[in-house]
């Protein structure tokens, strides 16, 4: 099978000089490998992309530096979030004849019965296995057939892949890789369940008690709280005046 192919040169630029590269258009990288020594090097992005987009990372690209060429993975991809650019990435130098550990993603296919009939959702705890194999035998993919989950808490672990006889998963097999969860989780419930209760409790202490009518900017009562009554001040007596003692004639 022909591989794609990439042309690299040697860099001579490191470390915040390379800012300039990628203004110009060019990727810093680095090839390297088992027993082998690191390599700067450098590419056109543009065409890096390209290859990325067609190889991944399970994929064997042959590296051209210096008139030889080189069996490589690309690994450690840099990309700026906003701007979708190329950073870096670091070419993996590979034997060819020995076996090599890569993670390969695990791709659901199909629809569920489960979805079909409106009983719950696919979820997907697991993207990728760890597998290992000769690096012309790395599929670039795993795929996994999650048409028959029809219930609740149905689930397919990693013991249940199937992957090609020369490939060996190294993933625990007890590893959950799709189940079938509920519509709304639980969780969800008991959460609107609180809240439902909060607003009930806050529209009545909201609401005055029946047949009071709270005085301006008066908190009206809780509910089951019974207003005190509220008696009227006494009025004021007048002062007692002193009756003068009637004289007996001497």
């Amino acid at each position: 099978m022909k591989r794609p192919k990439l042309t690299v040169e040697k860099r001579s630029v490191f470390g915040k000089k390379v800012k300039k590269l990628r203004r110009e258009g060019i990727l810093p990288a680095n090839i390297y490998g088992k027993d082998i020594k690191s390599l700067a090097v450098q590419l056109k992005d543009k065409e890096f992309e390209t290859v990325f987009k067609e190889a991944g990372e399970t994929g064997l690209v042959d590296i051209a530096v210096n008139g030889e060429v080189k069996p490589v993975l690309i690994h450690n991809v840099q990309i700026e979030p906003l701007s979708n650019q190329y950073l870096h990435a670091d070419f993996y130098q590979v034997n060819l004849k020995e076996k090599i550990k890569a993670m390969v993603p695990v791709v659901a296919v199909g629809e569920a019965k489960a979805v079909i009939d409106k009983v719950g959702i696919v979820l997907q705890p697991l993207s990728e296995i760890e597998v290992e194999a000769l690096p012309e035998d790395l599929p670039e993919k795993i795929e996994v057939n999650v048409e028959k989950l029809a219930a609740l808490d149905e689930q397919i672990t990693v013991s249940g892949l199937k992957a090609p006889e020369e490939v060996e998963i190294l993933t625990d097999p007890a590893q959950v890789v799709v189940k079938i969860a509920a519509l709304v989780s639980k969780e969800a419930e008991e959460l609107a369940a609180q809240e439902a209760a909060a607003a009930e409790a806050a529209k009545a202490e909201a609401a005055p008690a029946e047949g009071v009518t709270p005085a301006e900017g008066a908190a009206p009562p809780a509910e089951g709280e019974v207003k005190p009554e509220t008696k009227a001040a006494p009025s004021e007596k007048p002062a007692a005046t002193e009756t003068p003692k009637e004289e007996k004639p001497q």
